[in-house]
């Protein structure tokens, strides 16, 4: 009888998957909430994996350059401030997902296009300023960022490069935030794995120069990156256009329609800001690390950092499930549904990343060996990686928390509660711990696991009282 029910099991999580690899239509606010959940976060947490490989990859090939101390300190400082970019991104995303799955959930497809349009035309206009910005001052960017001048002679080009095609970054992630709202995370998935995979192809044949391409060293590595997701992009609108998903894209729907843009603007720029404020945090904490320590210190933190975002990003998958099920289900008029999508969610969040724990805590050492072996460097990226890996359980719970409340279209009071958590409480106890302590960059990991256990309690509290689920868009 055992075998048969584990029998059973298998074959229907192997059907699961098959159908989530074909991408078929599902109805998200009926039947069962494991099986919502796992359509769901496979291809989310795919996708997202596939994205953390950017920033690992670039990081791999330019670490085995020759003299690549100033190299990795160039990615990792320039990492540092396109996350900016990404905040400006995530937000207009987190927008489209909330209001694209409010429109599927009450069956109106023709509305959740449109809005789509609508946000593809926003996040234009935006990109746009961000690229021209970010060609022209590139080298004071690095220069804010405390990096010394012999790396800003080597990175400049390198950082204007990445900021300059600031366009296909924020389309990328808006129109996968579409697709996610509609429940069609399928697409998205796919779009990261032919992003990722030209960037992989790309970036050892223009690092170093192999066959045909010229060896452009560092620069190489921006330009791999910025072809593989200007093709993502490419797939996406292909699907958006082509007619066959949920979301079918015409030209009619990108007249101008204020009311809409108004509505994602009502929710994207809390959203904006939330994120704005946690990278914000973060770009002060590789400040921190750089002037409290050295430049070894610098290139270690960033190696760990790219293996955190490595394994934050897939979490971040469930968490995006958690936020589609909640819009959709309260468009569909079910808010316990919602609820109990959120709590499942979190349970499987937090299972996962107690698993990312134990392998930072105990395998930091060879993990960082992959990037670099150079005495300095390798110690303080195993130390950040122990540090900062020690509260992964609670970034997984505190995700899915404050994603939920944004695909509610919530997105104020999590903006709140990053702004007194890492702006109010981080910044300052890693600030003490680093300069008043004398600790210097231990000081500054310290301060990473500390907020987030802080944000996790927060964030519990405003869930559980439930206005989330009175919120209209």
């Amino acid at each position: 009888m055992s075998q048969t029910t584990h029998s059973n099991k298998k074959t229907s999580l192997l059907s699961i998957v098959k159908q989530m690899l074909r991408g078929d239509a599902y109805d998200y606010t009926q039947g069962n909430i494991r099986k919502a959940i796992v359509l769901l976060a496979i291809p989310m947490i795919l996708e997202l994996a596939l994205e953390s490989v950017f920033a690992v990859v670039d990081m791999y090939f330019v670490s085995h350059m020759p003299n690549s101390k100033n190299a990795m300190a160039t990615v990792g400082l320039t990492e540092s401030v396109v996350a900016l970019v990404y905040t400006m991104a995530i937000g207009l995303s987190t927008a489209a997902t909330a209001v694209v799955a409010r429109r599927i959930g009450e069956k109106n497809p023709q509305a959740a296009s449109h809005t789509g349009a609508m946000a593809i035309l926003i996040s234009l206009v935006v990109s746009i300023g961000i690229g021209i910005a970010g060609v022209i001052f590139a080298p004071d960017v690095l220069r804010i960022m405390g990096a010394k001048p012999e790396v800003i002679q080597e990175g400049t080009m390198f950082t204007r490069i990445m900021l300059g095609g600031s366009v296909v970054i924020i389309l990328l992630f808006l129109i996968n935030g579409i697709f996610r709202g509609a429940g069609d995370a399928t697409i998205a998935m796919y779009s990261l794995w032919i992003a990722s995979g030209i960037n992989i192809i790309l970036c050892p044949l223009l690092i170093y120069g192999v066959g045909p391409f010229p060896e452009l060293g560092l620069k190489g590595a921006a330009i791999a990156t910025t072809i593989g997701r200007g093709v993502g992009v490419i797939y996406q609108c292909y699907h958006l256009f082509s007619g066959k998903r949920s979301i079918k894209l015409t030209w009619p729907h990108f007249k101008w329609d204020f009311p809409v843009v108004k509505t994602l603007i009502e929710v994207a720029w809390p959203a904006t800001l939330q994120f704005f404020i946690q990278s914000g945090s973060w770009i002060i904490l590789a400040w921190l690390v750089s002037t409290t320590g050295s430049t070894d210190a610098s290139a270690g933190y960033q190696v760990a950092i790219r293996n955190v975002v490595f394994f934050i990003l897939p979490a971040w998958g469930l968490s995006n499930a958690a936020a589609t099920l909640v819009g959709q289900n309260l468009g569909a008029k079910q808010p316990e549904r919602a609820a109990q999508s959120v709590v499942l969610a979190a349970r499987y969040n937090a299972i996962f990343m107690a698993g990312v724990t134990v392998l930072f805590v105990f395998f930091a050492s060879p993990i960082i060996s992959i990037y670099s072996n150079e005495p300095e460097v390798h110690r303080y990226g195993t130390l950040a990686l122990q540090i900062i890996g020690s509260g992964y359980i609670f970034y997984g719970i505190g995700m899915v928390l404050v994603q939920s409340l944004n695909g509610a279209g919530d997105t104020r009071t999590p903006t709140l509660i990053n702004l007194f958590v890492f702006w109010l409480f981080q910044v300052p106890l890693s600030y003490f711990l680093a300069e008043g302590m004398n600790m210097g960059p231990t000081g500054a990991f310290i301060g990473i696991p500390a907020a987030e256990t802080l944000l996790v309690v927060i964030a519990w509290y405003y869930f559980k009282k439930g206005k989330w689920k009175d919120v209209k868009v």
